[in-house]
């Protein structure tokens, strides 16, 4: 029963270590696909899952992937295991770095009824800085965003582009249906993928986001998380289209799944008739799809029937890790989208307005249960645009406008 990499904890990477390799992991990259389409704004229709590898789970380990899916941004952070050494709480970091991101992506990102904000994005770097700007906790994590702009302007045309800002070693691939060899055939294929930024290719050590003291790291410079959201940070533009799958998940994820196994659980449970119209997937297929994906993780740190480990991209036997998935897919911002988020946000200023003072704390949990639900049944897929037919906007084109608007990846 030979068997490779098994369980190994994500270690720490000093300031000075990290610094030596920033520029050679920055990407700045746009992957522009030529086919336009109508007029029309995007979202995230997303569902996340994660799990708690048995192994760590057992030992009393502190799960420190997070998660956040939203219309207009959808992320993975892997806090990194070893802080809780120190009696830190490892997932603190990345649920406060997550949580402010989240929050600027809606206030800059996220249209105001079927209107597109203009200017108050600015790209997903300074979207990352202002975030940690905003954190307090001690920590280190990775973090992964893909951001929906519908702000880029091509030949005159919307082209809303999916900005992917990579810190480490989760990834993200971005499926897309393409026709087979008759007309009724059509399948997923993977058409970007991402890499891991790993320190010296040393699957312990990723590429880090961190604020530590002197407990941690008496060397700390405070001026390096910085230094590797704007210099180290790798980032991406895709074009995005309607239909679009992106599957983001934590290191546990990709070192335990070939890209082909990811694309072949997608094409399983999400099959598309390309001759009819297209139809939103209801989001708790997007889940299951997740927790098939986590559940193959797993798998292959588990011997067969024959007693054989399976091959993985880390090594027979793949990794015992914390895992976590996000499955989401690209569909049109429609009116009832925007007057059901709107109805979330409101619900979640009052609980903001009501908890402050502490009193109302046990009644606003239960109200944010509820808040939550409303969340997570947003965009399930079927609802109509008010006003008749759906397709009737899409045929109103923007004005033609000789300035062109380009994603912002720096």
């Amino acid at each position: 029963m030979e068997r490779g990499f098994g369980r190994s904890p994500t270690f720490l990477v000093g300031s000075e270590r990290q610094r030596h390799n920033l520029e050679q992991l920055q990407r700045r990259e746009q992957h522009l696909a030529e086919q336009y389409q109508k007029n029309k704004p995007l979202c995230f229709v997303a569902s996340a899952y994660q799990q708690t590898h048995p192994a760590k789970a057992q030992g009393g380990h502190i799960d420190a992937d997070v998660t956040v899916v939203s219309p207009m941004m959808v992320g993975v952070a892997d806090g990194v295991s070893q802080i809780a050494e120190y009696g830190l709480d490892p997932s603190e970091l990345p649920k406060e770095l997550l949580k402010a991101c989240e929050e600027l992506a809606m206030q800059q990102l996220m249209p105001d009824g079927m209107k597109m904000k203009q200017g108050m994005y600015k790209g997903p770097i300074p979207l990352m800085r202002e975030a940690y700007e905003a954190t307090e906790a001690l920590g280190s994590t990775t973090a992964l965003l893909a951001v929906l702009d519908n702000s880029t302007i091509i030949h005159g045309k919307l082209h809303p582009m999916i900005a992917v800002l990579s810190i480490g070693d989760c990834e993200i691939l971005v499926l897309r249906h393409l026709q087979g060899q008759s007309a009724r055939e059509s399948s997923l294929e993977a058409i970007f993928h991402t890499e891991m930024q790993r320190i010296d290719g040393n699957a312990q050590c990723p590429l880090q986001i961190c604020r530590l003291d002197e407990r941690v790291d008496a060397d700390f410079d405070e001026r390096m998380p910085l230094e590797v959201i704007e210099r180290g940070a790798a980032v991406h533009c895709v074009s995005a289209y309607e239909g679009d799958i992106v599957v983001m998940g934590s290191d546990g994820v990709f070192d335990n799944l070939f890209l082909d196994e990811i694309v072949d659980i997608c094409n399983e449970f999400l099959v598309r008739d390309p001759a009819s119209k297209f139809v939103p997937t209801e989001q708790a297929l997007l889940q299951e799809v997740a927790h098939r994906i986590v559940e193959a993780c797993h798998a292959k740190t588990r011997p067969n029937q024959f007693g054989q480990y399976l091959d993985a991209p880390i090594g027979k036997g793949g990794k015992r890790d914390d895992t976590c998935c996000v499955v989401a897919e690209v569909v049109e911002w429609t009116q009832a989208r925007s007057e059901a988020w709107a109805r979330i946000r409101r619900q979640r200023r009052w609980r903001n307005i009501f908890t402050c003072g502490g009193s109302f704390e046990a009644c606003c949990e239960d109200d944010e249960e509820g808040i939550e639900e409303s969340a997570r049944s947003f965009g399930t897929g079927r609802e109509n645009t008010r006003g008749g037919d759906p397709e009737g906007s899409e045929e109103e084109e923007e004005e033609e406008d000789s300035d062109e608007r380009r994603c912002v990846i720096s």
